[in-house]
């Protein structure tokens, strides 16, 4: 797959060929779904926690007499059935994560990628520098190169340029800088174009190759 490759102007440098084994696999929506489900489940702290009957303080004496009261039975004020009381089946901590062989969650990124490729939401560049780490130049770039669609932009390594870079994208609400080694479904789904700059990706082609 032939794309254009672009400078920071918008402008078209040269032409070059998408790997084919990275952004013309197989499409999968289903492991594709399995690979998000898997990160969002995995970013659960799972912490939540009620008290029940026997971890609420009070109650060690029975309220009243079993029989000649009137009343029903009981042995606890700390009941469920009483203000205060303990809480009966709710929340406990728990893990929530789920495994994913890595050969798989590869296969999702390059299925994901491919998605992208096919629908026109590649955008590659020469070389992503800015002048001055002003959060305008940047945004002025990203309305030439993706109008208003927002954006993942992926950086090879983090520099002193790629600072500046993310610096200066911090600002823009719909616009995320993510290093090409932390690429993941979730972030790459959530983003209607994926701006990819050369070194990065000469990075994905090593990872997802």
């Amino acid at each position: 797959m032939n794309v254009d490759v672009l400078n920071m102007d918008g402008q078209k440098v040269r032409e070059i060929e998408l790997p084919g084994v990275v952004f013309e696999a197989p499409i999968s929506v289903d492991l594709m779904h399995q690979a998000y489900v898997r990160q969002m489940a995995n970013a659960r702290l799972g912490t939540h926690k009620t008290k029940g009957r026997s971890e609420v303080s009070g109650g060690g004496r029975k309220p009243w007499r079993q029989k000649g009261t009137g009343r029903a039975r009981q042995g606890s004020i700390r009941s469920a059935q009483f203000v205060g009381g303990g809480k009966v089946h709710t929340p406990k901590p728990r893990d929530y994560s789920q495994k994913m062989p890595q050969k798989m969650r590869q296969a999702a990124l390059r299925s994901a990628l491919s998605s992208k490729a096919a629908d026109k939401d590649i955008v590659v560049l020469d070389e992503l520098v800015v002048s001055e780490p002003k959060t305008r130049i940047m945004a002025q770039a990203l309305d030439r190169l993706v109008g208003k669609s927002s954006a993942l932009i992926l950086i090879p390594e983090k520099s002193e340029n790629t600072e500046m870079v993310m610096r200066t994208t911090n600002n823009i609400p719909d616009a995320k800088i993510l290093d090409a080694n932390y690429l993941n479904i979730r972030d790459l789904l959530g983003f209607d174009k994926v701006v990819i700059p050369l070194k990065a990706l000469d990075v994905l082609v090593a990872y997802l190759g």
